[in-house]
């Protein structure tokens, strides 16, 4: 008897659950990687001649949590037509029941591989106000993506900030409605529309999903990036203002390379005054806003925070900040720091030559 070796098991592994797709359009390349709900591969567009990513769910039968979730994942990318999510390309289903769709393929690093030469090369808040201006984009749109954290950005070869992995994201109900009949049109097509959190409904069915919301006491997110809300299992709840606090946990770590210490889940009433390190203290009070403890202290939506974000890179007051006449005289004297030192200059100048000069 000749026994498998490992590498041999999992290649065989990996040719049994290889997904076909149409012959006609996509030559499949190799895998690019695995997560808890899909599969992303390389693959080569035939028509079109260009290189993509497939990513194709990892359920064993059809019509499960895993398919209504990459169906929500690719309804909610095909919304989302912006600089900074990647594009879907076509979307469908295999011959054995499972969803996929297809993608433009991005080359490049996390932001996990990046931080530190971010936070070097002082481009840390720059990349983090182009992370937020992608969330708010989303959140313009009813749409709140519950998982931010460093990998799931992506930092592409020229220059993009990509936020990626839209698979737990809700759509609100407001705008839910609001796309009924458009959602209708791509059921039709094989991805069936899904609800709140879930389509129940399987792939290709021609016809609407029926709303399956995620269950109370279901913790979706990661530890650590995940608000308070979130961590007491409301996900379902959990709407603008929880992207907020991931967004806030996200800036702090970007700029200081350490998490903001965990509180009780429990506990709405504590601030972490004492847990963000020497910052200026505009940029301070914006992280705190962010990682306030009580949804309703926060930032209202992601574009809230990026206001404030450009108020304070622009010099001037920030919301979250109460200023002191000594803090309005000090931001001042920062904003036009380059005339007061001309003139005080010039005034030291004048005495020296007047005091010489007798």
């Amino acid at each position: 008897m000749t026994f498998l070796t490992d590498d041999a098991v999992g290649r065989l592994r990996e040719v049994a659950v290889r997904p076909a797709l149409p012959a006609d359009r996509y030559v499949l390349g190799a895998p690019l990687g695995r997560g808890g709900m899909g599969t992303v591969y390389a693959a080569v567009d035939q028509v079109l001649r260009r290189d993509v990513a497939v990513k194709v769910s990892n359920a064993a039968t059809s019509g499960g949590d895993l398919d209504a979730r990459l169906r929500q994942e690719a309804r909610v990318l095909a919304r989302l037509e912006h600089p900074g999510i990647v594009p879907i390309h076509d979307a469908g289903v295999l011959d054995d029941g499972r969803v996929y769709y297809v993608m433009k393929l991005v080359r490049g690093e996390t932001l996990a591989d990046r931080a530190g030469a971010l936070r070097a090369g002082g481009a840390a808040l720059a990349t983090f106000e182009r992370i937020a201006e992608t969330v708010a984009f989303a959140h313009a749109r009813g749409i709140v993506h519950r998982d931010l954290k460093p990998s799931n950005v992506m930092l592409g070869s020229f220059g993009e900030v990509l936020v990626l992995d839209w698979g737990v994201a809700r759509v609100l109900a407001a705008v839910e409605t609001e796309g009924r009949q458009a959602d209708g049109i791509a059921a039709a097509g094989g991805i069936a529309a899904a609800g709140d959190d879930l389509g129940a409904a399987g792939p290709g069915t021609g016809a609407e999903a029926t709303p399956a919301r995620t269950r109370a006491g279901t913790r979706l997110g990661t530890p650590g990036f995940m608000s308070p809300e979130q961590r007491r299992g409301e996900a379902a709840a959990a709407g603008p203002a929880s992207d907020v606090y991931s967004l806030g946990a996200l800036l702090h770590w970007l700029l200081t390379g350490a998490m903001p210490p965990a509180d009780d889940a429990d506990d709405t009433r504590r601030r972490p005054e004492g847990t963000v390190p020497r910052l200026p203290k505009r940029l301070r009070a914006i992280v705190l806003k962010c990682l306030a403890p009580d949804a309703g202290a926060r930032y209202a939506t992601a574009g809230d925070l990026v206001e404030d974000l450009g108020r304070y890179r622009a010099g001037g007051a920030v919301s979250a900040h109460r200023e002191t006449p000594l803090d309005r005289l000090g931001r001042w004297a920062l904003k036009y720091r380059a005339a007061i030192v001309l003139v005080v200059t010039y005034l030291v100048m004048r005495t020296l030559f007047a005091l010489f000069w007798r």
